[in-house]
């Protein structure tokens, strides 16, 4: 059985001197009591002959209701690559930072149907991102998916390296 994959953004700024991440809380039942640990970067599952990179950009945007080329702060800086992490479920996720910004409070995602309460046959509309938020490193550590914390770090040691740089 093969592992699936999903490729996402983490977008990133710097407010008021501090580095900022924005991170995703999944929507529906099952995370509307959960926070700690929970939240995501905006991502998903690539299509037929889908690159990596185009899925996590297709999925930043239709998980945000924001075209990443609209909301980057450079449209020719390339890309972050932050490598890729395997979840407990055993799903692969990779992941590119981009510099950026965008309004939490515009942001949509795009939903899903589930029967719902369990054991029913309605059919309940969720949406896949109940909402994003902007999280200083060290809430967004807290904040986000065991796993992915790994690509905030990946992210803050890059940004570093990057500055010392001559």
């Amino acid at each position: 059985m093969s592992r699936r994959v999903s490729a996402g953004i983490l977008l990133y700024r710097h407010r008021g001197g501090e580095l900022e991440v924005l991170l995703a809380h999944p929507g529906g039942p099952f995370f509307a009591n959960r926070d700690l640990g929970h939240w995501t970067i905006p991502k998903g599952e690539p299509g037929d002959g889908d690159e990596l990179f185009t899925a996590a950009a297709r999925e930043f945007e239709e998980e945000t209701g924001h075209a990443l080329s609209v909301v980057a702060r450079d449209t020719d800086a390339p890309p972050i690559d932050l490598g890729s992490v395997i979840q407990a479920s055993g799903k692969r996720v990779h992941c590119w930072a981009t510099e950026g910004d965008l309004d939490p409070a515009g942001a949509t995602s795009n939903t899903f149907e589930m029967p719902w309460p369990p054991g029913s046959r309605r059919l309940k509309t969720f949406p896949e991102i109940d909402r994003v938020a902007w999280f200083p490193v060290a809430e967004g550590r807290r904040r986000a998916n065991r796993s992915q914390v790994e690509f905030i770090g990946r992210l803050v040691q890059h940004l570093e390296v990057d500055r010392v740089r001559p």
